[in-house]
């Protein structure tokens, strides 16, 4: 656990939650060990407004500002899974949102390039990270659809919002031998991985259907 979280309120009752979460999001198949550490060292009922603190650890997605989500905790372990993240591995995250999936990839020792469409939420979640001793590498305000061309090719991309269609250009920031995981859709979105074989050549398979706010294009 980071340093600065022992200032913050974080007791036996929450960790002992967290533990019962974990438990939970085991039944449903996800089995990587350093994921299950992530999610049960992470508070999640910080990223939360304390109003759903009772909730945090419920394996529900909940509201937080600018009409968003805190995504369903078994959602953000099943992305991370299914990234096969090592230590070191350069990271874009689309969505930074409450910075939780954010935190989830610092732990695991990820380098963190993040971007987030809504100000208000960039400006509180980047505060928010640095408070709480989680640093990814960089966040930005900006229009997920295209990426992060400065700082591309990235080792994993992750997008954490309904995409209604494949953003090619995020593609095309990924390494060979790179995975992205995104979920593809408009009302119901089904969860992908593209593995880049080539600079043309890519696999894809999908894991069955998943709701998320919407991936807006053009937003900034």
């Amino acid at each position: 656990m980071k340093k600065l979280l022992t200032l913050l309120r974080d007791n036996f009752r929450h960790k002992g939650k967290r533990q019962q979460l974990v438990n939970i999001i085991k039944e449903k198949g996800v089995t990587d060990k350093k994921v299950l550490d992530a999610i049960n060292t992470i508070p999640r009922h910080l990223f939360m407004d304390s109003s759903f603190e009772d909730h945090a650890y419920q394996d529900k997605a909940f509201p937080i500002a600018a009409d968003q989500t805190i995504s369903q905790p078994y959602t953000v372990a099943f992305q991370t899974e299914l990234l096969e993240i090592t230590r070191e591995d350069t990271v874009l995250e689309i969505g930074t949102g409450s910075g939780y999936q954010t935190a989830v990839l610092c732990e695991l020792g990820a380098k963190v390039y993040s971007i987030e469409r809504q100000r208000e939420l960039y400006r509180k979640t980047s505060k928010f990270l640095q408070k709480i001793g989680y640093r990814p590498k960089q966040l930005s305000f900006g229009d997920g659809y295209k990426g992060w061309p400065e700082y591309a090719p990235f080792d994993k991309i992750i997008v954490t919002a309904g995409a209604p269609f494949l953003p090619k250009k995020l593609l095309g920031q990924l390494k060979i031998g790179g995975r992205m995981v995104i979920p593809i859709g408009k009302d119901v979105q089904i969860m992908t991985m593209f593995t880049r074989k080539s600079d043309t050549e890519f696999n894809k398979k999908e894991f069955g259907n998943f709701r998320f706010v919407p991936l807006l294009e053009d937003k900034n």
